[in-house]
């Protein structure tokens, strides 16, 4: 459980600083992190840490269809937290 949760730390710190660094890219006009590298992050374990960058660094909040893929992808990860919590008691 607890190499679980290292992990998932690791996973929404990596996402969370891939939002944030795409966020300085895109204000000095360079090289930016493709949106699906941020995405697979996301998807890779990094949802919430995903969805709080993106509040904090306000990036990409209203560009679509990549707001509501990572809202989804958080959801889905926020009903298996539940159900497997649920299931451990």
């Amino acid at each position: 459980m607890s190499a679980l949760l290292g992990y998932l730390l690791i996973a929404n710190l990596a996402a969370f600083a891939a939002m944030g660094w795409d966020k300085s890219s895109a204000r000095r006009g360079v090289e930016r992190i493709p949106e699906r590298t941020l995405l697979t992050l996301a998807a890779a374990g990094g949802g919430l840490g995903a969805v709080l960058a993106q509040q904090v660094f306000r990036h990409k909040t209203r560009k679509q269809p990549f707001a509501n893929i990572l809202v989804a992808i958080f959801a889905a990860q926020a009903v298996l937290a539940i159900f497997l919590m649920s299931r451990s008691q």
